[in-house]
């Protein structure tokens, strides 16, 4: 199986009134996406983010908890960071998965309606096993990535329903139950 990296989008992002923005980022998707992605041994979690100054303060977290104090304290944490590598674009995350592996990455993104070529989660975990490249699976912020940029992909997954109507998870939630789903034991195979 090739490797499977993840990327948190910031831009191009709807807000709630479909407008395209920048979202900022949250200390809390930084440190609890690094914990889950590590868990899941993701070869590298991109925070995908075009603004310096959202850069710099993602860089100021990272410096504490991988070479400050918070390092030293907590050497769990100073793990899951050192999988962290910022982004200014998804297509600069693309070009250094290239870089790193050597060819270019199939791309699955995450929304909470349908698509043309969305995909299960049993087909894609398929895809994963049986790819002969890597994966780079895309998660955003905000009301989700914009429609033309997410129509670039090779495939969107289909959306995590639950027992009612409400359908508005946080992201860090929705990166845990898809590693999950797509890298977790098989638990429902009998042995």
């Amino acid at each position: 199986m090739f490797p499977i990296y993840i990327g948190l989008v910031h831009y191009p992002i709807y807000n709630k009134n479909d407008e395209v923005v920048t979202t900022a980022l949250t200390n809390f998707d930084i440190h609890d996406i690094a914990r889950t992605a590590r868990t899941y041994d993701i070869r590298k979690y991109f925070i995908i983010h075009p603004l310096e100054s959202q850069a710099a303060l993602a860089k100021e977290v990272l410096t504490y908890w991988q070479e400050g104090y918070g390092g030293s304290y907590n050497p769990d944490r100073r793990e899951a960071f050192s999988i962290i590598e910022l982004s200014e674009s998804i297509e600069t995350a693309v070009n250094r998965i290239k870089e790193i592996e050597g060819t270019e990455p199939f791309i699955v993104t995450t929304d909470a309606r349908k698509y043309s070529n969305t995909v299960s989660y049993q087909q894609l975990r398929h895809n994963i096993e049986n790819e002969n490249r890597p994966c780079l699976l895309l998660f955003g912020t905000g009301w989700g990535i914009q429609k033309e940029v997410m129509e670039k992909f090779d495939y969107i997954l289909e959306p995590i329903y639950g027992p009612g109507d409400y359908n508005h998870l946080p992201v860090r939630a929705a990166v845990a139950i898809i590693l999950d789903r797509l890298l977790g034991e098989k638990w429902w195979i009998n042995e």
